[in-house]
């Protein structure tokens, strides 16, 4: 083993050039080393993960911890540039990029108190729950495609990818359609690691928002999700008013975000590989396992979440510190010639057991039941309905978004024509 070197300048890895191609790159990381550091768009200091094994591994590592009470005094000494330094610590409250309000949910918590959360939050988020939005998903599924079907060509991220899981976490949440506009601008500058002004006004908008929300619910009950969540109890037990805000932004950007990228991705996935397109279409039981290839081969989340050691943690043959950040890249897992075979091809026959698109361990994704069953209905209505679906630009100049977390598409213009 040897002890990392924590003086090395780290690696300013995530810029505008990356996030367009990320995938070779992220192949020569894994070839340099098990443990990597570079620094976050903000200027944090971060050990990047590129393997499947590493990456499952500290998944489910206990001495990774993702208690933003404890994490949140450990940002001023990671960062990498001094004038970052200076200018976190100047915030406060919640004009702070990381406000605490927004933090104090089950994805940003350990056990204990993560078991309690995902316990209560469980309570209302049932199997039971996600398979009966079935039918009214291929109904709004058909609907939109009906308007794409008046155009020759369309943006399929507009028109499809953006309002299937949108509307449906609508209906989860009892979320007013009238909110979807300013939402989503609030959604999409939270999720891009960056640290400035417009994303700390996000987070105080996304704050009032959700409390005005959540007390229209505590007033009148509705048959939604978050009605439930705010009357849910465990023994006597309730999530706090932070915890309601904290846990129903999780829901609402996780209940979105990750949905989008699924249908997004994997539409582009296979308006790029016509083959498997004609596998799908001879054989319709194929679908499920091409979600979780579409999940492996350009998943919608392409970083986890973050964590910080408790205490020195090995990997492979580096030694990270103890109270330094870890970011695990879930994109970079999914391509490992160690786990899959000829990693860079496109393959729904191939084992996919094991994937970590959704994470790994406690932390585990609530909602892929409901994030998989959206992008299999969506996905295999679109083809069905246009068989002869097609780019209308070249993939090259096709644009993603600069996202620390996410993986997605600007845009994806199609033409039914």
């Amino acid at each position: 083993m040897t002890e990392a070197n924590t003086s090395s300048p780290p690696l300013e890895l995530f810029t505008p050039t990356f996030f367009q191609q990320p995938h070779d790159v992220l192949a020569e990381l894994r070839q340099a080393g098990p443990a990597l550091p570079v620094t976050t768009p903000n200027g944090l200091r971060t050990w990047l993960v590129t393997r499947y094994e590493d990456a499952r591994t500290l998944l489910a590592d206990p001495r990774l911890s993702k208690d933003m009470r404890i994490g949140r005094d450990l940002i001023p000494r990671n960062f990498a540039d001094p004038a970052k330094r200076e200018e976190f610590l100047k915030e406060a409250g919640d004009q702070s990029q990381f406000p605490h309000v927004l933090s104090v949910h089950m994805l940003d918590s350990d056990p204990p108190d993560h078991t309690r959360l995902r316990r209560l939050v469980g309570r209302a988020f049932t199997a039971r729950r996600v398979a009966s939005l079935r039918p009214r998903i291929a109904e709004l599924t058909d609907e939109l495609l009906e308007g794409i079907a008046r155009h020759q060509r369309t943006d399929l991220m507009e028109a499809l990818a953006f309002p299937v899981p949108f509307t449906v976490i609508c209906w989860l949440l009892g979320v007013p359609p009238d909110d979807r506009t300013e939402f989503r601008r609030w959604s999409n500058l939270l999720v891009s690691g960056a640290g400035t002004d417009e994303v700390r006004q996000a987070s105080a908008d996304m704050i009032g928002y959700l409390r005005a929300l959540i007390d229209a619910k505590r007033a009148t009950a509705d048959d939604d999700l978050l009605s439930d969540l705010v009357h849910a109890t465990d023994e006597g037990d309730q999530l706090t008013p932070d915890e309601l805000i904290s846990m129903a932004f999780l829901l609402l950007v996780a209940g979105h975000e990750t949905t989008v990228n699924l249908i997004g991705n994997g539409a582009l996935a296979l308006l790029r590989h016509p083959r498997v397109r004609e596998q799908l279409a001879a054989d319709e039981a194929s679908w499920p396992a091409a979600i979780e290839e579409f999940l492996r081969y350009d998943g919608p989340v392409t970083n986890a979440t973050w964590r910080f050691t408790t205490e020195p943690v090995e990997v492979g043959d580096v030694v990270i510190p103890a109270g330094e950040f870890v970011t695990i890249s879930l994109g970079a897992a999914a391509r490992d010639p160690r786990r899959y075979e000829d990693p860079d091809r496109l393959d729904i026959g191939r084992d996919n057991s094991g994937g970590l698109a959704f994470g790994h361990g406690v932390h585990h994704c609530l909602g892929a039941p409901l994030a998989r069953l959206e992008g299999h209905i969506v996905l295999s209505r679109l083809f069905t309905r246009f068989p002869g679906l097609r780019l209308a630009e070249a993939p090259d100049a096709l644009r993603w978004r600069s996202s620390l977390m996410m993986r997605g598409l600007e845009k994806l213009p199609v033409s039914t024509a």
